[in-house]
């Protein structure tokens, strides 16, 4: 694990240890991870973007995508080192959810709106992300890049959160984690938090509305 981005995570309070957490599977935990915490803190925020551009340094990057929200942050500041120690512009744009997806769909797709297209047509793609819990937001991307024109050359994530399904053959391109961080989940029925009577954060996470849901709030 790479313990800088845990760090600055941490630094931030990002990350909640001992809590009774609800996530937004339905299942239940006691660890939460709040990746939108770094944020707001630019300078936390520039220096994970750094670490992706030291990882990805080598390789002929021309653009990267991310999906919004938060992965669009990443891009820009990862485009911008990268732009620094390569000597040439490397841009950085955003996918959106696809708000005409079918009802049903596990996920949402990821379009190029904006007229973000035209930077990614023939050229030499990475796709960044800040958390993956199912991956199917970066898996979209990466196959909204390719039907555009694009090439994906790497994918980049700041926690992975299920290493042992999430890899390169699961995302279908070359699959890198700043910091693998999984965490025990419990399906409501045999959680040992709710058998235990630990009440559930409701600042975090969807334990408000499940509570709401349950009318118990």
């Amino acid at each position: 694990m790479d313990t800088n981005v845990v760090g600055l995570l941490k630094k931030v309070g990002g990350i909640i240890t001992d809590s009774h957490i609800v996530y937004t599977s339905g299942k239940h935990g006691s660890v939460y991870l709040n990746k939108d915490a770094i944020y707001p803190h630019a300078t936390e925020t520039a220096k994970v973007g750094k670490m992706f551009a030291e990882k990805f340094k080598d390789l002929d990057i021309d653009v990267v995508v991310a999906p919004a929200i938060g992965g669009t942050l990443l891009s820009q500041w990862t485009a911008f080192y990268l732009s620094e120690i390569k000597g040439k512009e490397v841009l950085g744009v955003y996918t959106e959810k696809d708000k005409g997806t079918l009802a049903g769909a596990a996920e949402s797709a990821q379009i190029f709106c904006r007229g973000y297209d035209k930077f990614v047509i023939g050229k030499k793609v990475l796709v960044l992300e800040d958390l993956v819990t199912t991956g199917m937001s970066v898996k979209k991307t990466v196959e909204t890049v390719r039907k555009t024109g694009g090439e994906v050359l790497a994918v980049g994530v700041m926690f992975n959160r299920v290493p042992d399904k999430i890899n390169s053959d699961f995302i279908g391109a070359p699959f890198y984690a700043l910091a693998n961080f999984p965490a025990q989940a419990f399906d409501e029925a045999v959680c040992p938090l709710c058998k235990k009577g630990v009440p559930i954060n409701t600042l975090v996470g969807h334990g408000k509305q499940y509570l709401q849901k349950k009318g118990l709030l």
